[in-house]
């Protein structure tokens, strides 16, 4: 069953715990960037199958990561706007380096709080 949360600020700490290995974001961060090129180049330049493959070159790498390496089922099937707005704020997180701080804060394993390091 699902976890509840009631709040997007309770469900952060629970996404980047989900997200714990480092592989695991960096197959998030890929697929992401992959996604919005394919929509800018898709609305810019016009070939709208590239709208419409956009969200499976998101989406199909993470969740691959998630049943390969993280095995645990993607926020996205139980919180799915919350998930895509964490995806968005982790790649924006990690491109200001700033992400560590937030994994620490949620103590993912790896970091200081967290336990040892699961990769």
């Amino acid at each position: 069953m699902a976890e509840r949360f009631s709040s997007y600020a309770e469900f952060w700490p629970h996404y980047l715990r989900e997200h714990s290995r480092p592989r695991t974001r960096s197959i998030h961060y890929a697929g992401t960037i992959t996604a919005l090129l394919l929509l800018a180049i898709g609305v810019v330049s016009g070939p709208w199958w590239l709208l419409v493959i956009a969200p499976f070159a998101g989406y199909g790498p993470a969740w691959i990561g998630h049943m390969f390496i993280e095995h645990n089922r993607p926020a996205t099937f139980t919180h799915p706007v919350w998930s895509l707005l964490s995806d968005f704020r982790m790649l924006f997180l990690w491109l200001t380096l700033r992400l560590e701080a937030e994994l620490r804060g949620a103590c993912v394993p790896g970091t200081v709080h967290g336990s040892p390091d699961p990769d």
